[in-house]
């Protein structure tokens, strides 16, 4: 096989979507506000490379409130956080910075609306993820968790007339609305959400993902394993007609023998993952061959999120301090 035989299909939109992008500005200009250290509660966002490069500019990630010294800066990741975690912010005295994206906020704000009207209410997720915990949190007497279509036979409801089901933003669009119909033929009369609460950007890069993913011997998706929009790339890739498909932090983790006999590679990324990262995995690709590179793009997408107000304001007014002196 020659070399001129060997092609990639690169994905976009792929990498960080606007929720991200936001998150990862936030702690980078909390730390040039305030100095470090910043603490940030969980991962900002689930790619190992970035929370590494954050610590490396004086971020200190922890699990919990209570590890951060009272008087502290301290950022909420991108997932959200519970009522309860902003309260025990406030009795520590800790100046906290919510970085949840606003499509998670979305969530979270109907999940307080239909529990005010004593809904119950079916959250599709997977147990333990941090958005599922916050999104919980909001109403913890009305949501029950559905982990996929195979958790449906579980559910158990008060009132079959006030049933509704929201979601995790990060999910495979067609699993969820697997769940949703095997919901749906339990109890007919489930209502839905106003909006998609499936992220913009995660449908987007499953959309392209199954566009090419037909013509592809492998897929390769860069992104963590804890990051729940990367694993569904790679399901979704395989599901789509792709022969292998594989997650990897970085290009040297890319076996070789996933690439014998292969003449056409997908590469794409997780919504949480600089292109830096891809552009590595592009060249690994090169150095084997693969040097026929065709970006398909699916969608433009245009969204940008303003930062937390309250960082904002914090700037504004060291900004009108400076400009005063």
């Amino acid at each position: 096989m020659s070399a001129a035989a060997k092609r990639v299909l690169l994905a976009k939109p792929r990498g960080y979507c606007a929720g991200v992008d936001r998150a990862v500005e936030t702690v980078e200009k909390a730390l040039e506000l305030y100095g470090p250290p910043v603490y940030v509660r969980k991962q900002i966002v689930h790619n190992k490379h970035v929370v590494a490069t954050l610590e490396e500019a004086g971020a200190i990630f922890v699990e919990e409130n209570d590890e951060v010294p009272p008087g502290s800066i301290v950022v909420f990741s991108a997932h959200g956080v519970a009522p309860e975690v902003h309260e025990q912010a406030k009795q520590r005295d800790l100046k906290a910075i919510d970085a949840t994206c606003p499509l998670v906020t979305k969530v979270h704000s109907e999940a307080r609306r239909f529990a005010a009207q004593d809904y119950d209410i079916l959250l599709i997720g997977h147990d333990g993820h941090e958005e599922v915990i916050g999104t919980t949190g909001e109403a913890p007497e009305n949501i029950t968790l559905v982990d996929g279509p195979e958790d449906v036979k579980n559910v158990k409801v008060r009132d079959e007339n006030k049933v509704v089901w929201l979601s995790q933003t990060t999910l495979s669009v067609d699993e969820t609305m697997d769940t949703v119909d095997g919901l749906r033929q339990r109890f007919p009369l489930l209502q839905s959400p106003p909006s998609d609460d499936i992220c913009y950007a995660t449908q987007n890069r499953q959309q392209v993902v199954k566009e090419i993913a037909d013509d592809c011997d492998v897929m390769l998706v860069v992104g963590s394993t804890n990051s729940s929009n990367s694993v569904r790339l790679v399901e979704v890739a395989l599901q789509a007609g792709s022969r292998a498909g594989y997650l990897v932090d970085y290009a040297h983790e890319i076996q070789e023998s996933w690439l014998e006999g292969a003449t056409t590679v997908g590469v794409t990324s997780g919504a949480s993952v600089p292109d830096d990262l891809v552009t590595g995995v592009l060249e690994f690709l090169a150095e084997r061959g693969f040097t026929d590179v065709a970006e398909v793009e699916s969608v433009k997408e245009k969204l940008t999120f303003s930062l937390p107000r309250e960082l904002v304001r914090d700037m504004k007014a060291k900004e009108a301090a400076q400009a005063s002196a």
